[in-house]
């Protein structure tokens, strides 16, 4: 601490043990309701984080809450492609509006606003995190019970600023099969413990196949780790994603609101328990 500290967190620039997280923390448009926060994290890309944020917002909605999707993934955004969302987002003096997904998911994503969604884009750490704070601040999102963030991979910059500058009621983590998986959800565990956001449990994505002829399901990516890494770390695992075709050919159709959610079945319970 500064022998000169006023005690003021927001007007001082020092990182001091005395700093408390909440100074940190970016206030909602004024005219934004949002009941809960979840973040969707992984440890590494490929695992179909945005797929998941996707299918537990649907499921979300489909169970009679109102949820959005924020989607921080600023440099590789895919939320308006599988919701077959062509519109902008628009605003005005007032703020920002999210684009609105057929079932009535709100939205707002970089592609919503760039005019072409091939456009890369090529920002430092600062000005994207700074992008993902306007999402939140700048938007205004109506009656929302459950925001459901798509962060980047990793426990970068990203992250930190969402977990920093969002009230975050929890996270649920996506893994895959693969050996490395158990380093990869450690890291990511010890990331959100050191930030006090609560784990609300695990995804596992790609963790078996079907045979359509017999019916037996195939280890395509290795055999799952899953369970035993929920019980070391004391953590539930909320689904088992298998790899289905029509997942994908629903995403590239912009169609995933009509997906089956058989396999989401504990999603209801744990949003049931956070909003009641």
């Amino acid at each position: 601490m500064s022998e000169a500290c006023n005690h003021d967190c927001s007007s001082c620039q020092e990182n001091c043990a005395q700093r408390d997280p909440k100074s940190f923390l970016e206030a909602p448009h004024s005219l934004s309701s949002i009941k809960k926060v979840i973040g969707v994290v992984s440890g590494k890309g490929g695992v179909g984080k945005s797929l998941v944020t996707s299918l537990m917002a649907i499921a979300s909605q489909k169970n009679g809450y109102r949820t959005a999707i924020l989607d921080a993934d600023i440099t590789g955004p895919s939320i308006p492609k599988v919701f077959g969302l062509t519109e902008k987002a628009s605003g005005d003096d007032v703020g920002m509006y999210p684009v609105i997904t057929k079932t009535g998911i709100q939205t707002i994503s970089i592609n919503s606003l760039l005019p072409d969604e091939t456009e890369p884009v090529v920002w430092r750490g600062p000005v994207i995190g700074g992008a993902v704070k306007q999402f939140w601040t700048d938007v205004i999102w109506k009656d929302v019970d459950f925001m459901f963030i798509d962060m980047p991979p990793g426990t970068g910059d990203v992250p930190l600023t969402v977990f920093q500058s969002i009230p975050v009621d929890g996270i649920i983590i996506v893994t895959s099969p693969q050996d490395l998986v158990s380093m990869i959800v450690t890291k990511a565990v010890k990331m959100a413990r050191l930030m006090n956001i609560p784990i609300l449990g695990l995804v596992e994505n790609y963790s078996y196949l079907e045979c359509p002829d017999c019916g037996k399901k195939l280890s395509v990516f290795g055999e799952s780790h899953i369970d035993s890494i929920a019980k070391e770390f004391d953590m539930k695992v909320l689904a088992k994603l298998p790899i289905q075709p029509e997942i994908a050919s629903l995403c590239d159709k912009g169609e995933l609101e009509s997906a089956d959610l058989s396999f989401f079945s504990e999603i209801k319970p744990l949003l049931d328990s956070m909003i009641g």
